[in-house]
């Protein structure tokens, strides 16, 4: 080949090569559309309305949660101190990879109806795939807890860690969860095991209310407020009573007595 042209040649796969990584790194994926602060979008605060592109990686504190609408109309909660990478979400394709490192997530799916369309959530030890449904993810101590509230989802552990099997359709690699069945995915095994279990009222009750973001932020309360209020205006009334009270009973000082004589030398 001539030089110019493998010259040529060269430049033009230098200029191009980082074209697709520049290209599905600036994809958007979504949209934040509620938190409470402290929650973070690649460590700098988030705000309402910012942009969710691919690899970003939401986080938050001990007291802020978050809501995210993704392109195809899903919807991810995280509650506190979570932390949730959305690797890549292509509404066109259906194709969805989230990572949750730690924390608690609540995903509402929207049904996928493209022939390879998926939507994958990842923990450290297991991978949750869904069609479309609602569904809890939590993890942490190395244990994943996975939620079902509507349609089914299938979990599948990584690594040594194990599931208990609650359906003819579970197999040693995969689980489905139904509707209101819960699985526990862990490398640390209990003595007895795992038991297959439905996901207890109260457990469920409280994975939805750890993962519930108002759209509007919580006003901030001052828990004693009221209380400092109140004794404020009656430490005042009561030093406006006691002032009151040695005004009318203090004795006035005596006057001196009225002179009949003017021209009496002792009237002065």
């Amino acid at each position: 080949m001539n030089p110019l042209r493998q010259f040529i040649a060269a430049v033009l796969c230098l200029m191009l090569s980082p074209l697709p990584a520049l290209c599905a790194g600036s994809q958007t994926a979504g949209q934040i559309s509620a938190l409470i602060p402290s929650a973070t979008r690649n460590a700098q605060p988030a705000k309402v309305k910012d942009d969710l592109s691919w690899n970003d990686l939401l986080k938050t504190e001990q007291k802020g949660r978050l809501r995210a609408g993704l392109t195809d109309g899903s919807i991810l909660s995280l509650g506190s101190n979570s932390e949730l990478r959305v690797v890549q979400h292509d509404s066109a394709s259906q194709q969805t990879s989230l990572e949750v490192d730690f924390g608690k997530v609540r995903s509402k799916v929207v049904k996928i109806t493209q022939p390879n369309g998926k939507f994958e959530m990842k923990t450290p030890n297991a991978v949750i795939g869904v069609i479309g449904t609602d569904f809890y993810v939590g993890y942490e101590a190395n244990k994943t807890t996975v939620i079902c509230y509507t349609g089914k989802v299938w979990v599948s552990p990584l690594g040594d860690a194990k599931v208990v099997k609650n359906s003819s359709q579970s197999s040693d690699s995969q689980i489905q969860v139904n509707a209101g069945q819960m699985v526990v995915i862990s490398s640390e095994i209990p003595p007895a095991g795992f038991q297959p279990q439905s996901t207890p009222p109260d457990v469920q009750r409280a994975s939805a209310e750890d993962t519930s973001v108002p759209d509007a932020v919580p006003a901030i309360h001052h828990a004693h407020l009221v209380r400092d209020i109140i004794i404020g205006v009656g430490v005042a009334a009561a030093g406006w009573a006691v002032a009151v009270t040695q005004l009318n009973t203090s004795t006035p000082a005596p006057r001196p007595p009225s002179c009949p004589n003017p021209q009496n030398p002792k009237c002065g």
